[in-house]
């Protein structure tokens, strides 16, 4: 009895259960790699560019074709003749069916340009096959870019309604305080200032979190409805390997741009080879056979015939043509190795860039923590200086906005260090799905971020009627 008792309940339960978890990172990057409309199209171009390669074998195989064709012919005549007054006349009428048909083979025996043009077709997939796996590694990149927007969104837009609420209880203070006679009206302008700005301030980053959630959206086509959190023990450590060289030969061999960049290379070479190949010969075999008949008049005839032959075809003059495209080729070789060249350069000096950011983010990060200490005591002395009549409600108001600063700033170089060491191992070609999963272990689902956690409620009582 019991057990039914308690069906609904489970039933209940399960069904209300996967509102109650928070998305991590890692399930959302396997939701982009699976429904980003980008990533999708390049997959079908990597398909379409791989029927490439069986369009250039064809011209190896043979070429085979047959016909059939009937005709039905009705002829008819008559003739007349005038002899004195007499005229006679003469008609005839004639019926027969013809058929025909006819099969022909040709092979290629030699021909350089087809041989060449297979082999830059497969260059091409394989040139294609590594930017899809750019586009797949950038979209880790972005994916976990969007999530971490999101994340320090909401830390930031936490500290300022923090720091809305702490406004809000000053000024209530000062209000008192000018009530009472204590303080003059300009204390409690300044007061109203500082709330005024800081409830500005909170309402335009309540708009930054939603935009930041709905660019996560956009990249998956799927809507969350929260987000796991970054826990506040995951280590800060410097890059591993430590040494910025070992990052650079890391991006000079791994770096996709720069790998794709090459097999285009190698594609142009090919593409050289086949243009040269215009000005050799070709040679082909080819077979025919036919066969008709008819029967004409009282007759029924047919005839059969059949050829095989070789056809050696030497190109002695194009009008230059084929000589154009020897040197057309030959100047987008040389534009690829350039390209190949900035791409190898972009890698090195991206890659210098963010080791450097993110061994200097370990130092800024406990910078900033110790900004944090050092402000909340300043502002702690500041309020105790002007309880005692020796500081001002100036002070006070810009030591607040030192202190909650120092914690906006401490959220954000925490998200500047995780996005920086992606960014590092997106350019030495070593960002993938473990990567993300070695920073997803640091998310937890107690401490998530939801989107219907903007609001725009009105903080404390300093909303009144200004004194």
């Amino acid at each position: 009895m019991s057990t039914f008792k308690m069906l609904p309940l489970a039933l209940g339960l399960a069904m209300t259960a996967p509102l109650a978890h928070a998305t991590d990172l890692l399930s959302i990057a396997r939701d982009a790699l699976e429904n980003n409309a980008s990533l999708l199209g390049s997959r079908a171009g990597v398909n379409a560019t791989q029927e490439g390669e069986a369009t250039a074998r064809s011209a190896f195989l043979p070429q085979i074709n047959a016909s059939a064709g009937v005709t039905r012919y009705d002829n008819h005549s008559s003739q007349y003749a005038q002899s004195g007054s007499t005229t006679s006349s003469a008609a005839a009428q004639k019926r027969y069916t013809a058929t025909s048909s006819s099969i022909s083979a040709s092979q290629s025996l030699f021909d350089a340009s087809s041989w060449y043009a297979l082999k830059e077709a497969k260059r091409t997939t394989e040139q294609a096959r590594l930017q899809l796996a750019g586009t797949e590694q950038t979209l880790l990149y972005n994916v976990a870019n969007a999530y971490f927007t999101v994340l320090k969104a909401r830390d930031v837009l936490d500290t300022y309604r923090a720091e809305e609420e702490a406004y809000a209880r000053q000024l209530d203070q000062v209000r008192q305080q000018f009530k009472v006679g204590v303080v003059a009206a300009t204390d409690v302008r300044e007061a109203e200032a500082s709330f005024d700005s800081a409830q500005a301030q909170r309402i335009a980053q309540e708009s930054t979190l939603q935009v930041a959630f709905e660019a996560l959206e956009q990249l998956t086509g799927k809507q969350y409805a929260s987000l796991d959190a970054l826990d506040d023990a995951m280590p800060i450590e410097a890059p591993v390997p430590a040494r910025r060289d070992a990052w650079v030969d890391m991006a000079t061999t791994g770096n996709l741009a720069v790998q794709a960049a090459r097999a285009g290379i190698d594609v142009a070479r090919e593409s050289v080879k086949e243009a040269r190949a215009g000005h050799l010969p070709t040679l082909s075999a080819s077979a025919s056979y036919t066969y008709g008949d008819s029967n004409r008049d009282a007759y029924h005839g047919y005839d059969e015939g059949g050829s095989v032959g070789l056809t050696a075809s030497l190109p002695i003059y194009s009008g230059g043509a084929t000589s154009a495209s020897v040197r057309k080729a030959t100047y987008t070789l040389e534009q690829t190795q350039f390209n190949a060249e900035e791409s190898l350069r972009e890698a090195i000096q991206s890659v210098n860039s963010y080791f450097a950011q993110s061994s200097n983010d370990v130092h800024t990060i406990r910078a900033r923590q110790r900004a944090i200490v050092s402000s909340r005591a300043s502002l702690e002395a500041t309020r105790n200086g002007y309880e005692a009549g020796t500081r001002t409600i100036l002070d006070v108001l810009n030591a607040q906005e030192t202190y909650y600063s120092a914690v906006a700033s401490y959220a954000e170089a925490r998200y500047d260090y995780v996005l920086h060491v992606l960014a590092l191992r997106q350019y030495a070609g070593i960002l993938d799905v473990n990567a993300l999963s070695a920073i997803n272990q640091w998310l937890r689902a107690d401490r998530a971020v939801h989107i219907d956690g903007v609001d725009t409620r009105v903080v404390g009582s300093a909303t009144g009627a200004r004194s």
